[in-house]
């Protein structure tokens, strides 16, 4: 058991990592469409929607690392002043009534979305430069199932604490 929720963590490093590469990309792109527009007075096409791509790249493929890390938003109010197995109650409600219902949801209309856009070889209309859809909406998809994934990994580590009183 421990070896496959390293495993689900690394693979939640590894997209932290490579959200790290689409923030340096993002950068790129917006520094370039800078210089384009206002020094050469000859902005492009494509940089809008290739930096609004990116930042879908950036959040979806960093929600696993996040989750991780413990970075999402939490109000601690009545949380902090819990025991380490009180903790991992709240954790399993809120898991089993919120995150993995939404989840579900989530990744289902997201794979939709991603298989319509195969199908009907869907193009975003952002701007005249007309990119195909797909690559995206399948980031979206594999960003849900490695943020599932993480969750999955989190629950197990939970109703370890609840049942044995230590974290594996």
């Amino acid at each position: 058991m421990k070896k496959v929720l390293k495993a689900i963590d690394s693979i939640s490093r590894l997209s932290g990592l490579i959200a790290r590469w689409g923030c340096l990309a993002l950068v790129l792109v917006l520094c370039f469409e800078v210089t384009m527009r206002y020094v050469f007075d000859d902005p492009t096409i494509w940089a809008h929607e290739s930096s609004t791509m990116l930042g879908v790249f950036i959040v979806t493929i960093g929600w696993a690392f996040v989750h991780l890390n413990h970075g999402h938003v939490r109000v601690d109010v009545f949380y902090s002043r819990l025991s380490p197995r009180g903790k991992a109650v709240v954790d399993i409600v809120c898991f089993l009534v919120f995150f993995l219902p939404l989840l579900l949801v989530l990744i289902y209309a997201a794979g939709k979305q991603a298989w319509d856009a195969y199908v009907f070889k869907e193009v975003l209309m952002q701007s005249y430069w007309y990119p195909p859809a797909l690559p995206i909406r399948t980031v979206v998809v594999i960003g849900l199932c490695t943020f599932l994934l993480q969750g999955v990994a989190e629950f197990v580590r939970d109703v370890w604490m609840l049942a044995k009183g230590v974290r594996p």
